[in-house]
């Protein structure tokens, strides 16, 4: 048993902010409440001074496993997770072999049995994410996969997107995009604006990703799939989500730490570490972002983990891969730059980060109820720490050296506490 005393208890779905007592028994949160007696030997945690909230979910990692397991695997991957206050994540399909069949499936899910926290799979959309052939998804489902998505490559046949997404919404499973026509991207992994023109680098226009989200947003319409568009990067993309709502799409739109803190400018200043896909683009892109967040159009935030060696990263701009690592930045950097600055309370930047995610994957996790899975994070939202070292693999962050205010003490899985500080 675990005893959780005077934490200040966040609950996004039920509204819940009040100071509570929690005890956790038999991987279940077993009673909420104030100054309860508890028999019995018990690990106390005295939470006092800080929150107590749901373990927070990530719809969008990289683990890396098969294939670029030096990168990251699935242990040191669930190690950064559970430091970022993170108890479930959704992994990406395209590893090496990617995950277009059971096999590999099977393999991944394995691996994942003894894991600190919930490692979930997705397989991919199209076999050997190539955009042509759609694997075969009540298969797939029906082996363990979470959703499907062919992150990292854009589905460009729009008859394959349109029969993809009408196949999940029988399923009833998610089905995720990758927004980016690349005819329209001259090197990814930068935007194709100021800053790339003085690097005498052709960059990634925005309007690769704006005019992908818009025919997406049709076929969702048409389809009734649930579909979740994956980092979004630009503004206008924003704006078509948010009229794509309005109409009736059940669409969901995930935002990265990244994109809502740096700008294009931040290239000149942290190099590949500020290479990712989509790029970051304008401040008025970036604002666009924040609005969304604010009013709902964006409702995850997702972190697009991507590990890379310092090797791979340490290269001429245009030949380095795209992404940082995000795990253990999350968190802080969503009270950092969202909370404390204004344009989100505590409770709505939990709701992006529990159970909005949790509602986009059918998940019964994101909540503080009693009778639900002990998946709980104790963190000081005013606790101020400086960006160092990290549990992942890799270090390949342009965060490091950032003071950053929001620190995790425990993380608890389960009903076991799986990271404290």
């Amino acid at each position: 048993m675990i005893l959780i005393k005077n934490g200040r208890v966040i609950d996004p779905e039920s509204g819940r902010d009040e100071i509570a007592d929690i005890l956790v028994d038999d991987g279940k949160i077993a009673q909420i409440g104030k100054n309860f007696d508890v028999p019995g030997e018990k690990v106390v945690i005295d939470a006092g001074g800080c929150v107590v909230s749901p373990g927070l979910i990530d719809v969008h990692v990289h683990f890396r496993d098969p294939g670029f397991e030096y990168k990251e695997d699935i242990h040191s991957g669930s190690m950064a997770a559970a430091k970022g206050g993170f108890t479930t994540v959704v992994c990406m399909a395209n590893t090496k072999p990617a995950v277009d069949n059971k096999e590999t499936l099977s393999y991944i899910l394995k691996k994942t049995e003894n894991s600190l926290i919930n490692v979930l799979q997705t397989a991919a959309v199209t076999v050997g994410l190539q955009g042509k052939d759609i694997v075969n998804m009540a298969e797939l489902k029906m082996a363990g996969a979470a959703g499907f998505t062919d992150d990292g490559i854009p589905l460009i046949n729009a008859g394959t997107a349109f029969k993809a997404m009408e196949t999940a919404k029988s399923l009833n499973v998610p089905i995720s995009f990758h927004e980016e026509d690349p005819s329209l991207v001259g090197n990814p992994g930068i935007n194709d604006g100021a800053v790339a023109a003085g690097m005498k680098i052709k960059g990634a226009s925005s309007v690769a990703e704006d005019s992908m989200i818009a025919r997406d947003c049709i076929l969702a319409l048409e389809s009734g799939a649930r579909v979740n568009f994956q980092h979004i990067s630009s503004a206008k993309a924003v704006d078509l989500i948010r009229h794509a709502k309005l109409k009736g799409a059940d669409v969901f739109a995930e935002a990265s730490p990244h994109h809502f803190t740096l700008t294009e400018d931040d290239v000149l200043k942290y190099g590949t570490n500020a290479k990712m896909n989509p790029p970051l683009r304008t401040d008025a892109d970036r604002t666009g972002i924040i609005d969304g967040l604010k009013d709902g159009t964006i409702n995850i935030i997702a972190t697009d983990h991507a590990p890379h060696s310092m090797e791979e990263k340490d290269r001429e701009f245009t030949m380095a891969p795209s992404g940082i690592i995000g795990l253990e930045t999350a968190l802080a950097l969503g009270i950092t730059e969202l909370v404390e600055k204004g344009h989100l309370t505590l409770s709505e930047l939990l709701e992006k980060m529990t159970i909005n995610p949790a509602r986009l994957y059918n998940l019964d996790s994101g909540r503080i109820k009693e009778g639900a899975s002990a998946d709980v994070l104790i963190f000081n939202a005013d606790e101020k720490w400086t960006v160092d070292k990290f549990s992942s693999k890799s270090s390949n962050s342009p965060f490091i050296g950032w003071e950053l205010k929001g620190k995790v003490k425990y993380t608890i899985c389960r009903g076991r506490i799986v990271y404290n500080d």
